[in-house]
């Protein structure tokens, strides 16, 4: 049986009670930091950074740990942000059901389950598929390249393509792989494991992902319409699950969240939907910034946004950190000063997840540029959420040359 470690996501260093053998295996994760405690033999002082979710840490000999990192914001608000940033016209808080979980995990298989029920209690979904095979009977077309290249001189069997009406489509097969992975993760509550298993064998005939392998595309559609909320967190468990192995027989299952990442795309999302009605676009992780005029520094802001001819209007980056009795760090000041100087922008905009005021201006000595700080309070709703970023939208559009 593992030893169970739980934490809470940028919180104060605690002492636990571990192993050695434990401890340094932790500590060899990164997952989080991990050094022996000097003042109490047989603890270890544990500090999580900014992952959460649950996963279990193991090495040859020696015992498994399992790590329960929460977020500090609400679950339910960690569904909002996640689910904006995927699907922002189509995605509101509540229509994700987390019930009364605290944990990420048995959040996020709850809340997967149940919009997997409500995608597939129609039916599963059936769309058309490109079959090539070898036949005794023509069917759909002849594939003559194929004929002549295995073939060549034998008529039978036939190289054929055909169109096959079939659930085995890129969107059950992406459904199949979340509800696989759901089920070899520890701490999914019992009876959404249950119901996971029947969801399991209704996607019985769908072709099983192999370990590896890219992931399907799918594309939204009106008939796929009822499976793309389910889609979307299936990418998501997909995308954030974690199995790997590392020098020294280090395994690290389970599932974890970087909520630098989902704070950084929700902002970054919210800020392109807010901005549309302004004309323009925005562009996320933008491309072909650089420092130096032999394009040698190259750089990526979060969020650049650019008039229709191309010129840069804004620029945005996204800092998960709360404001210290000191202040933010300087440093993020020296790189969005680089980022506006690569642009050729006045203004700058730092946007963090909390402050201890909601705006904050520094004029550059010299050169007049202006770097804004910009707080946005996570413990609000979401439509309070989305109003200052909204406000946030119409300070940068007032100040641009639109």
């Amino acid at each position: 049986m593992s030893a169970v470690v739980e934490l809470v996501e940028h919180a104060r260093v605690v002492s636990r009670p571990l192993p050695n053998e434990a401890g340094r295996v932790l500590a060899a994760s990164r997952i989080v930091e991990a050094t022996p405690d000097p003042y109490v033999t047989g603890h270890w002082i544990l500090k999580a950074g900014s992952k959460v979710g649950a996963v279990t840490v193991a090495a040859p000999g020696v015992e498994p740990v399992t790590l329960r990192i929460t977020p500090k914001v609400p679950i339910a608000r960690l569904f909002f942000l996640l689910g904006y940033s995927l699907d922002p016209r189509g995605w509101r808080d509540g229509q994700v059901d987390v019930a009364e979980h605290r944990e990420v995990l048995p959040a996020l298989a709850h809340a997967y389950e149940r919009q997997a029920e409500r995608a597939i209690r129609q039916g599963l979904l059936q769309g058309y598929r490109m079959i090539e095979d070898s036949s005794l009977v023509v069917r759909g077309r002849i594939s003559e390249a194929e004929q002549v290249r295995r073939r060549f001189g034998a008529p039978l069997p036939v190289e054929i393509a055909y169109d096959e009406f079939t659930t085995d489509i890129p969107e059950n097969r992406l459904l199949r792989a979340a509800t696989e992975r759901l089920l070899l993760l520890p701490g999914v509550p019992r009876p959404v494991r249950a119901r996971l298993l029947h969801q399991r064998m209704r996607l019985a005939e769908v072709t099983p992902l192999v370990r590896g392998q890219e992931l399907p595309e799918w594309r939204p559609s009106r008939l796929n319409v009822r499976y793309q909320h389910v889609l979307h967190l299936a990418r998501a468990i997909l995308d954030g699950a974690s199995a790997e192995h590392s020098p020294g027989g280090l395994r690290i299952d389970g599932f974890l969240f970087d909520m630098n990442k989902v704070f950084e795309n929700f902002v970054c999302v919210a800020l392109r939907e807010a901005l549309h009605p302004y004309g323009g676009r925005g562009v996320l992780q933008a491309t072909g910034v650089h420092l130096d005029e032999g394009g040698r520094v190259r750089m990526r802001p979060d969020f650049v946004w650019y008039r229709d001819g191309g010129r840069p209007l804004a620029v945005v980056d996204a800092k998960y950190k709360v404001e210290k009795k000191d202040g933010y760090p300087d440093a993020d000041l020296y790189q969005m000063l680089a980022y506006c100087m690569a642009l050729g922008l006045p203004e700058g905009h730092l946007v963090y997840a909390k402050g201890n005021a909601p705006h904050a201006g520094h004029r550059v000595r010299e050169v007049g540029t202006v770097l804004h700080q910009h707080a946005l309070d996570l413990d609000q709703p979401p439509d309070a959420l989305l109003a200052e970023v909204g406000a946030l939208a119409r300070r940068m559009a007032a100040t641009a040359d639109v």
